[in-house]
């Protein structure tokens, strides 16, 4: 069987082993109201995950960076359906995908062409960010019409929900497209404001541009507000991609340095789309940029685990678990 068709077959199957969530986005959809008085999800919510709140470890699978314009699969890139199928094999509660899903430009045709026939089966399941790419669209239209409410609303792209019992935020660092990401705009009032109602959680959060790359592209200032927020509340986890490889850093404070007690931040842009070389080993704990692969989660109450796993099939890569600050 093909890449691609393998792929669609694992992920139709783990679409129907999916549980119940709680959604929280920055849009005007209506929710309905149950008999105790809690608000449902709302009508056009994405499919249900699971439940808030549960005690129970839930598995995540985070990567970005993912499909080329030309799905034709290659030795070294254009290896959409290859994590498609790691990841659909992993059957994870949810998907985060941060960024880049489709190249070059984001369009309906190319997400049409390339990213729905490989990671398509995993929609009900994903909950994405937009990259740069997707914003090579006019105002990142068909990444918002291909995902419909389970990426937020068209006009900011920020949302959050609960995942057992993590908090999880997805926001959007392509800055320019929604008035900025430092003092004074929206979303970062709005990141306040969600932490504070979720101080009581495990936080992870995930958005494109990584505040620290080894990489291409380097450190990105333009999410820096967002860390010295989420270091403030507590939080636990950063997951990024933009720079095409994968990359843990130790745990930091906003300013970068070294804190035991820090935040820890992913980069996981290993999605199939191409690799870039690491430059340097500063501040990394692990860095692999020689092959495809996902980052697989396993979020307990009181920490986490993580690995990367290669498309290859080989053993394991990076690995390690830590406990919630």
């Amino acid at each position: 069987m093909a890449d691609g068709a393998r792929g669609a077959v694992l992920a139709a199957l783990l679409v129907l082993a999916i549980g119940v969530t709680t959604w929280t986005a920055q849009s005007e959809r209506t929710a309905l109201e149950v008999p105790d008085g809690r608000a449902a999800a709302p009508i056009g919510s994405p499919p249900p995950l699971p439940a808030a709140g549960a005690q129970r470890p839930v598995r995540v699978v985070a990567v970005a960076d993912i499909a080329c314009s030309d799905p034709t699969p290659r030795p070294d890139r254009c290896r959409q359906a290859d994590t498609a199928a790691l990841t659909a094999s992993l059957a994870p509660d949810a998907v985060l995908v941060a960024g880049d899903l489709q190249y070059d430009t984001g369009s309906a045709q190319e997400f049409a062409r390339s990213y729905d026939p490989t990671w398509g089966g995993l929609k009900p399941i994903t909950r994405p960010v937009p990259g740069n790419h997707e914003y090579d669209t006019w105002d990142a239209a068909a990444y918002f019409d291909y995902f419909g409410s389970a990426s937020g609303s068209p006009e900011t792209g920020w949302y959050s929900f609960d995942l057992g019992a993590w908090h999880l935020i997805a926001l959007n660092s392509n800055c320019e497209h929604v008035g900025g990401c430092h003092q004074g705009p929206a979303q970062l009032a709005w990141l306040r404001e969600d932490l504070a109602r979720n101080a009581d959680r495990c936080v992870l959060a995930y958005w494109h541009h990584p505040r620290w790359s080894n990489s291409r592209h380097g450190d990105s200032e333009r999410s820096s507000a967002f860390v010295e927020e989420l270091d403030r509340a507590g939080a636990e986890l950063v997951l990024s991609g933009h720079d095409h490889n994968y990359q843990r850093f130790e745990p930091r404070r906003p300013d970068g340095n070294r804190d035991p007690a820090g935040l820890r931040q992913f980069v996981v842009g290993t999605g199939g789309k191409s690799l870039y070389s690491i430059s340097s080993d500063r501040g990394l704990e692990s860095g692999e940029d020689s092959t495809y692969g996902v980052l697989d989660l396993t979020l307990r109450p009181d920490g986490y685990d993580w690995r990367f796993l290669p498309v290859d099939g080989g053993r394991p890569g990076d690995r390690g678990s830590a406990t919630c600050r």
